[in-house]
């Protein structure tokens, strides 16, 4: 263990090492060649900046630390880290300097800099993490791991495990009451329950040891008795819950007080953070908008509204939205007034359509004044659209978990929509795809998602790539 602990330390400190390497490097290249651009100054004061530079990215690193060292680290995570990191960097760089000499640094080239040493990083660190995973593969810098049990869910665990060697796992064998048919005959049983401490104990000196164990609750004894011996001998000790029985899907937990607790999906924007950080980006696009857009679109928009056909300026519809809550929609009215507006989606062609209000479908100008309803806090600018009452009573009975897109605010836009999914929904499978995309939203939320949907959204409308908007 102490041997893959020195390994894994050495990994970070010549993260830590290469990322002041290139930094320094970086630094020295610019005051050599754009001396005059970089520091006014003439070079009065390089050494103190210099210095303030490698203080500042090494408090950011510390907080941020390099994780190349893990066993399963995703490609964007890595990159995630890295922008995160120099951006922080930056931050305290233009702080620090600024209480030294506020006229020390040219802000052009230095967004140069940073930005130059953050696309360094994400060279280094995706080689480096690449060598790491090479490494691992030809067997060096790996774990031993033990199985005890075996339930379904250890099969799909060894496949997680061995299914590529990089990660560094190696599975020795398992302990089971009786021999089982659930791993490939490649593995060898190591003995029954009972065996497992007195083979941890007879083969504590070989290598570092991680073991994982399903046993079911009504072993209590055994389990804390493992528990205890991995405890006291350096073993790592992992409890595999037996949910994959009927949960094929990811599981997250939560410690209610000291209790430990399993739910079905992370949801970014349970994060009170991160929904009041949604929520200030609202006020702030959706009063943007209405203040100096929308007055002269109103205008405009009305008065062609009044012109062209009988009827409020306003279409009101009442939709579902955050946990099921009805309120009123607002739209421009696109459709001579009709009894059927709450009952039947749109169609092409649909002859209840006046011709400006075909062309604000196809632009989108008529969903221009949900902002009103982002202002109000019944929506967001981006989350899943909201549907008519009649659309929720009745796909909700049709479609599996169909109600998870209502645990955000809908939205006037959504991951849905800019993947093509939109309009009229003639066919059941096309309704699913879309709750698939908005459920994917509720999981996978970030502020930088939410800028791509309204980058999106743009650029479909000016492209006219809307092709199902009718």
């Amino acid at each position: 263990m102490k041997q893959v602990l020195r390994t894994n330390n050495m990994i970070k400190w010549m993260v830590v090492g290469l990322d002041m390497v290139v930094l320094n490097l970086l630094f020295f290249l610019f005051y050599v060649l754009g001396c005059d651009s970089l520091m006014p100054t003439g070079g009065e004061g390089i050494k103190e900046l210099c210095l303030i530079y490698n203080l500042c990215y090494l408090f950011c690193v510390s907080v941020r630390p390099p994780i190349l060292h893990l066993r399963k680290v995703r490609s964007e995570e890595i990159v995630r880290r890295v922008f995160m990191t120099v951006v922080c960097f930056a931050l305290l760089a233009e702080i620090s300097t600024g209480f030294v000499d506020k006229k020390l640094l040219d802000f052009k080239m230095n967004l140069l800099f940073f930005v130059l040493f953050c696309i360094c990083l994400l060279f280094s660190r995706l080689n480096i993490r690449y060598m790491v995973k090479s490494f691992r593969k030809m067997g060096r810098n790996t774990v031993s791991v033990f199985f005890v049990g075996s339930a379904p869910n250890m099969l799909e665990l060894y496949n997680e495990m061995m299914g590529d060697l990089s990660h560094g796992y190696r599975v020795k064998g398992y302990f089971n009451d009786t021999p089982s048919t659930v791993f490939p005959e490649n593995i060898p049983c190591l003995g029954s329950v009972a065996d497992v401490i007195p083979y941890l104990e007879k083969n504590n000196s070989k290598g570092v040891r991680q073991l994982y164990c399903c046993l079911t609750s009504d072993r209590e004894g055994d389990i804390r008795d493992i528990i205890n011996f991995c405890e006291n001998h350096v073993v790592r000790f992992f409890s595999v819950p037996n949910v994959r029985n009927y949960l094929k899907r990811r599981m997250n937990m939560e410690l209610l007080g000291e209790v430990p607790i399993l739910y079905i999906r992370e949801e970014p924007l349970r994060q009170i953070e991160n929904r009041l950080g949604k929520r200030l980006f609202d006020i702030a696009f959706s009063s943007l908008f209405l203040l100096i857009f929308f007055p002269f679109i109103f205008l405009v928009v009305a008065t062609i509204i009044k012109i062209t056909s009988p009827g409020p300026i306003f279409f009101r519809q009442k939709r579902n939205g955050l946990n099921g809550k009805e309120f009123y929609c607002y739209k421009f009215r696109s459709m001579k007034v009709n009894a059927q507006a709450d009952t039947m989606q749109a169609v092409k062609d649909d002859p209840r359509k006046t011709k400006f209000g075909d062309f604000m479908r196809k632009t989108n100008i008529d969903e221009l004044p949900q902002f009103i309803n982002v202002l109000l806090g019944d929506m967001s600018v981006v989350g899943p659209r909201p549907h008519m009452l009649k659309h929720t009573e009745e796909y909700s009975e049709l479609i599996n978990r169909y109600m998870v897109r209502h645990l955000i605010k809908p939205g006037i836009t959504g991951w849905a929509q800019v993947n093509g999914c939109r309009g009229e929904t003639k066919e059941l499978y096309q309704m699913e795809e879309r709750v698939r995309k908005d459920i994917w939203y509720v999981e996978n939320w970030t502020f930088w998602l939410d800028l791509r949907i309204i980058w999106l959204t743009v650029r479909n409308m000016l492209m006219r790539n809307e092709k199902m908007a009718y």
